[in-house]
């Protein structure tokens, strides 16, 4: 159990690709991210990424009507049914072709998928459990091009479907006598969306090109008839020869065939549906051409939104055309809209940047509004107290991310080149970051702020930093001078320049008990350096390869060594001697690259371990690097311990071991052929030197791999930055029963019998052995406040670190606050020196403790100020209006003082919120 790690949450990817989808009360929005989905709950701002994952990345989501199911579809057609309840999947099936839009009907009993040229209409899946939960009911075939998008009318009698041959097939859900299909045209571009307006079956046509067709039916929806209503046995005639051949209707395995064709109906004794074109309207009134690349319509308001290729959207009231609303949102196109049920919010995906915005279009406002990192992240860092992450990306960005929410709350952009490296100070409200620009910054998380520039005298790109335990000392390591900068967090000055390594340094590392730096570098050395001796070399380690990354053991005594040769080795920094060394090359299990000339097997030699970082107890340590895999090895017995796959998502590189022959042509790989498409998505090689995407390169598939790992303080999670985005797994306890001593007499009913005897210490300790989180809590809360202090003195102290967790725990998500901070009180007082003796061991969780404590306390101190300042105001009023009162004053004068009063103390308040900040 105690590696038993789950992929729990990723942070700093919103979008990437597909369509937007909001949740049935509008106050959620689901959204794919690579081969995963994330929701964001709006109303609570948090984000949830779901445990599921394809093959491939996400092209198109569908939801349910009632929220409860989505189908997910990749790439190659491979489809997921999830429940969004239980976050299971309960079906896997093959299309057997890219889909490019899925849609249920409004009662949701059918579903229809657009393939290629055609329309595919499945039966939902339903209630009971079923062998094949997609059983297909009709196809239908009329586009000549690939299908682009689909709308059900109000009563899920009808659908239509938008092509990329500028058509738009109305086709009936059921054997309508009078609507088989009907074709709609006048379009010169792609058709982006086809929405049918509300109880009716007039529609509107969005095409590429910035049209709208609006079309009127001179049916309505009660007009439809059943075939089998008004066709009796009878013998065939000539007329209805044609139509059954008109139709080509097919009964088969795999549901009925329904093919239309340019043609209409032939006219019968019952009067076809008829479609005209009411009116034309264009978007690009300026003559700019400006390509429309997303629409959306909400069928109450009579809003439709569109989003353009210049990250432009259109606000418009239809059927009169009437602009409401027009803003530019991003420098990107937009590739996804979506309006939630009451129409007041529309979602914005834009895939170039990876941003995901929420816009409340009558306030003129953004609910949500995220962004990744725009190429691969580099380094990540937790707060002292686990409760932020800060992260830096090649794009020169540093984001904060808050681990109970999943969300970016601040982005520094002051860097103008790639972040080498990022950490906390000690104090857990500085953030220093180094760059390949030359410069090292700290950022102030109260002020929000770049309060402090590093400089070298000779311009240098930094690949390294390490800031000391009390945070007055900033190192960073040059890979161009070979030199080291050592700075005053206080005054800003360069206070030295250490030499001696040969080669570029490539990581950093204070010891945690002392002033000592230790240095790893490309000259196959490790240097210790003693800040407190004249910054001298206090010892040199030597390497038997390039040095890659050194870290320090939290109790500082052991030093852990990642070589370019893929060992991990092991140093007593005391006496210079190694201890130990972990050959990890066959653990890393790289895979092929497509352009690749040579073996996985072969090009695994040159692979090796980049990031390290002990777990907080200081007995394993975590190493990840260039493979999908992320290793746990056990110090003492340099054993591998555990394997994570942090990716199965074969689109990206260098994922599967072996070329796959069906990719394979009498030209070479299929990677490797210029399609001559044109359109951005021909070959993926990219220009010499170019190792990472750009927009030099037509096409770009990135390389699986992992940057930076880090263990969280309470050793509760780890984060991973990789090449999806920033990867968290954690212990979730509550999904797996784990007794701890347990027999026959711990049970419920014996636990609630103690309880009702009021023998609370028995209570606690069977509680603890059966080790349900929802009893605990009972057995716990059903203590009395005063009983609190003989209950902790009379624990036996296996159980107090136990219950110390558990407390901790409990602490950061219970309104019970007091109660709870009584049960740690105690504890820590009565057996403080037992728990000291163990400090090592139970480090995580007093620093579990801290964080709970230290969000609440800032959550109530800034309440607690706004209320102290309103208090101060309404006392100082009250003393006012009891000194006017016997003066009997002109009510005039006493209102000009009360204004003049109040203005005197809103300046008050001011002065003391500076003072404090």
């Amino acid at each position: 159990m105690k590696f038993a790690y789950r992929f729990s949450n990723l942070l700093g990817a919103v979008y990437r690709q597909g369509n937007l989808n909001f949740s049935k009360d509008g106050n959620a929005i689901i959204s794919p991210v690579g081969n995963r989905v994330s929701v964001f709950d709006l109303k609570n701002n948090t984000s949830e990424t779901l445990p599921i994952s394809t093959t491939k990345n996400i092209t198109c989501v569908g939801l349910s009507p009632d929220g409860n199911l989505a189908i997910v579809v990749d790439e190659d057609g491979a489809a997921l049914l999830v429940s969004l309840i239980t976050r299971a999947i309960l079906h896997h099936f093959h299309f057997h072709r890219p889909v490019s839009s899925i849609c249920f009907s409004p009662d949701g009993r059918k579903f229809v998928v657009t393939k290629e040229n055609v329309a595919l209409m499945y039966h939902a899946p339903g209630k009971q459990r079923e062998f094949n939960a997609f059983v297909l009911d009709k196809s239908y075939y009329g586009p000549y091009d690939e299908t682009t998008c689909i709308d059900w009318t109000d009563d899920s009698k009808c659908f239509v479907v938008g092509s990329k041959d500028m058509s738009t097939w109305v086709f009936g859900a059921e054997r309508w006598a009078n609507l088989i299909y009907y074709s709609l045209g006048g379009h010169k571009d792609v058709i982006v969306g086809c929405f049918f307006e509300k109880d009716s079956l007039d529609l509107y046509t969005v095409s590429q090109d910035g049209t709208l067709c609006i079309w009127e039916s001179d049916t309505e929806l009660d007009g439809l008839i059943l075939k089998k209503s008004c066709d009796k046995p009878k013998p065939l005639r000539q007329g209805e020869e044609e139509e059954e051949d008109e139709e080509e209707r097919l009964e088969g395995e795999e549901g009925e065939v329904i093919r239309g064709k340019a043609e209409a109906p032939e006219e019968k004794k019952i009067k076809n549906v008829r479609y005209k074109q009411r009116s034309k309207h264009f978007f690009n009134k300026e003559g700019d051409f400006n390509n429309l690349t997303a629409a959306a319509y909400h069928k109450l308001t009579h809003i439709l939104v569109t989003g353009f290729t210049s990250g432009i959207f259109h606000l418009h009231e239809l059927p009169e055309f009437n602009l409401i609303h027009s803003l530019s949102i991003s420098d990107q196109r937009i590739t996804s809209v979506a309006l939630n049920s009451s129409g007041d919010w529309i979602g914005f995906g834009c895939s170039g940047m990876g941003q995901l915005l929420v816009w409340e279009w009558q306030s003129e406002s953004y609910v949500f509004k995220q962004q990744g990192h725009f190429n691969n992240m580099a380094s990540l860092a937790y707060s002292p107290d686990g409760q932020y992450i800060v992260t830096g990306g090649d794009d020169g960005k540093v984001k904060v991310w808050n681990t109970n929410s999943g969300l970016c709350f601040v982005t520094f952009t002051e860097h103008t080149s790639s972040i080498a490296n990022v950490t906390f100070t000690s104090s857990g409200f500085v953030i220093v970051s180094a760059s390949l620009d030359g410069t090292v910054r700290a950022f102030d998380l109260h002020r929000y702020r770049n309060f402090r520039t590093f400089t070298s005298p000779r311009p240098a790109q930094f690949s390294s930093l390490a800031v000391d335990v009390s945070g007055e000392l900033v190192s960073a390591g040059a890979q161009d001078s070979f030199e080291i900068f050592l700075w005053s967090m206080q005054t800003g000055r360069l206070l030295e320049v250490l030499g001696g390594h040969e080669g570029p340094v490539s990581c950093l590392c204070f010891s945690p008990v002392q002033s000592i730096l230790a240095s790893a570098s490309w000259d196959r050395t490790v240097r210790l350096w003693d800040m407190l001796d004249s910054w001298q070399t206090k010892e040199t380690l030597p390497l038997t390869s390039d040095g890659l990354s050194v870290t320090y053991r939290p109790d500082g005594q052991e030093l852990a060594v990642a070589t370019l040769n893929g060992e991990i080795s092991f140093w007593n920094p005391h006496t210079a001697t190694q201890t130990g060394s972990v050959a990890g090359r066959h653990d890393l299990e790289m895979g092929r690259k497509e352009t690749d000339k040579i073996t996985a097997k072969q090009s695994a030699k040159g692979k090796s371990f980049t990031s390290l970082c002990y777990s907080a107890d200081g007995e394993s340590v975590l190493a990840g690097g260039q493979s999908k895999f992320v290793c746990i090895y056990n110090v003492k017995e340099q054993m591998l311990m555990k394997k994570f796959e942090i990716s199965c998502n074969l689109s990206f590189d260098a994922m599967e071991e072996f070329l796959d022959r069906r990719k394979m042509t009498e030209f070479g790989s299929l990677a490797l052929v210029d399609d001559g498409a044109g359109d951005g998505d021909g070959v993926n090689i990219s220009l010499p030197g170019v190792r990472r995407g750009d927009m030099s390169s037509r096409h770009f598939k990135p390389e699986i791999r992992v940057s930076s790992l880090r263990f969280s303080p309470t050793g509760r999670s780890w984060a991973a930055t990789t090449t999806e985005g920033l990867l968290i797994y954690s212990l979730d306890g509550s999904l797996v029963f784990d007794p701890y001593d347990l027999d026959l007499d711990v049970t419920p009913a014996s636990i609630r019998k103690q309880l009702r005897r009021q023998e609370w210490v028995s209570a606690i300790v069977l509680a603890f052995r059966l080790n349900e989180t929802a009893l605990k809590q009972e057995v716990l809360e059903t203590v009395p406040h005063e009983q609190i202090p003989v209950v902790c003195g009379s624990l036996p102290d296996i159980y107090v670190e136990k219950l110390l967790g558990f407390v901790a725990a409990c602490l950061e998500k219970s309104g019970h606050l007091q109660f709870y901070m009584t049960w740690a009180q105690n504890l820590l007082m009565l057996h403080g020196q037992k728990l000291k003796n163990r400090s090592g061991a139970i480090l995580p969780t007093l620093q579990a403790l801290q964080k709970s404590i230290q969000r609440h306390f800032d959550n109530l101190s800034k309440l607690c100020d706004f209320n102290m300042y309103n208090i101060r105001y309404a006392v100082a009023l009250s003393k006012q209006r009891g000194v006017k009162r016997p003066a009997e004053e002109d009510q005039g004068e006493e209102k000009d003082d009360r204004e003049e009063l109040s203005e005197e103390m809103s300046e008050a308040s001011l002065e003391d919120a500076e003072m404090m900040m």
